[in-house]
């Protein structure tokens, strides 16, 4: 089980007001798990978790090993949560490097759909250059802007290389069970398809075909990353403040309610920035509307403290820290010595790179602290395929029992349309002249 210690949050909240919280947060947690609040019709993600492969896992693992072998690359196309899921999965558990070396029988794994730069599809139009390569395209409608071009140019790649035959058995759809362009283009093309299930919103669909397809060909177990999930469904079903989701959840809102309107989730590992994207559209699409909700950062320490340190230490007092922690790795860093010690660094000598990374947290914990910055930490011991399951369970679940205790629905996006108008009235598309 995560541990969440709010031990250095006290002094910015009184326990009296903790306790007085915990009517709001059962009834929060049951409004989720009974499915009576608001966007009650896309809870769907709740019940993804599974001990056994079901015969979507099945198919999802039979073309992982078919793409793992016939590919150099795969490319997942998709933008928000139809690709920081896995983007996330595969960064923490591998390392942002994980790309180097890679190629069949263990492909690289690039991302497109997910922004419009044409320095960032000239680049991956490089990496393609003599690979083979195959694609997943992540939509339920087909039509947004930054995916469906990205679908166009790369399929037309995947024609020019393997003739129009040829690539369709390189292109996978997952999308809309029924209904939709991509939907109705994979069924006309014949290309092999997945699911996202109508009632699972895009930032809560990593445990469908979204998440498992691109974590499957990146070599991740992903039936242990179900079990994972499935051990937060089963252990953070408990109504009580010994549940470290009603902790986090109410904590946070509670901080909010006193002023600290800006939360920086932040670990000290460099594989953890992705995931903490990954967070940060979770909690920012759900909770930010009406008014309301908790602005989300994320931050990479010690690299951000060379950078953020000086904000967070004694800048505007309306933030509050999330720390994210690991056990450390069976392989160990130990430094060495050096007869000059002109780095001064010999006092250090015989000691691994985890126990200095452990003092760098101890010390930054205290420092912030100290400085008027509340922190909750989240210990989530050994980092594997299990662990990142639960993670993601464990977080979806925080957050929409957060973002019900804070009164908003949590499973909508109104606001993220405004943008899209301006722009297809600016681009000319048809029927948004006079928008």
């Amino acid at each position: 089980m995560i541990k969440v210690d709010i031990s250095h949050v006290w002094g910015q909240i009184a326990l009296p007001d903790l306790l007085a919280m915990e009517k709001e947060v059962a009834q929060a947690h049951a409004t989720l798990v009974d499915g009576t609040g608001a966007g009650n019709d896309f809870l769907g993600w709740q019940n993804l978790p599974t001990r056994e492969p079901t015969e979507e896992i099945l198919r999802i693992q039979s073309a992982a090993r078919k793409i793992r072998n016939d590919s150099d690359v795969f490319v997942v196309i998709g933008i928000g949560g139809s690709y920081l899921g896995p983007r996330a999965a595969i960064e923490l558990l591998q390392g942002p490097n994980h790309n180097m070396g890679k190629g069949k029988g263990d492909p690289q794994i690039y991302f497109a759909g997910n922004g419009l730069s044409t320095r960032h599809w000239n680049e991956l139009s490089r990496l393609l250059e003599g690979k083979d390569f195959s694609i997943a395209i992540i939509s339920k409608s087909g039509t947004t802007t930054e995916p469906a071009i990205a679908t166009r140019a790369l399929r037309a790649k995947l024609e020019e290389k393997y003739g129009v035959e040829g690539a369709k058995s390189r292109i996978y759809a997952i999308t809309d069970p029924c209904k939709g362009a991509l939907r109705q283009m994979a069924n006309e093309e014949g290309w092999e398809t997945f699911v996202i299930p109508a009632n699972v919103g895009g930032r809560f669909s990593v445990l469908t075909p979204v998440g498992l397809l691109p974590l499957a060909v990146a070599g991740v177990d992903i039936m242990e990353l179900m079990n994972g999930a499935m051990d937060a469904k089963e252990s953070y079903d408990l109504r009580s403040f010994d549940n470290p989701v009603w902790l986090y959840a109410a904590v946070r809102n509670l901080l909010y309610r006193n002023g600290k309107s800006m939360e920086i989730f932040e670990s000290f590992e460099p594989g953890f920035k992705m995931f903490g994207g990954w967070w940060q559209q979770l909690f920012g699409e759900s909770e930010g509307k009406d008014g309301k909700g908790i602005f989300p950062v994320t931050a990479e320490f010690t690299a951000d403290l060379h950078s953020l340190g000086q904000m967070i230490q004694q800048g505007q007092r309306n933030i509050f820290e999330t720390m994210v922690r690991f056990d450390a790795p069976a392989e160990k860093m130990v430094i060495g010595g050096d007869e000059k010690n002109l780095d001064g660094l010999n006092y250090l000598e015989g000691r691994t790179l985890d126990f200095v990374d452990e003092k760098a947290f101890l010390g930054t914990l205290a420092a912030h602290v100290d400085g008027g910055v509340p922190v909750i930490t989240m210990d989530c011991g050994e980092l594997n395929d299990r662990k990142v399951g639960e993670m993601f369970y464990f977080l979806e679940l925080c957050c929409g029992v957060s973002a019900y205790i804070l009164d908003v629905n949590p499973f909508n996006q109104p606001g993220v349309e405004f943008y899209k108008r301006n722009m297809f009235k600016l681009l000319g598309k048809p029927g948004y002249e006079s928008k």
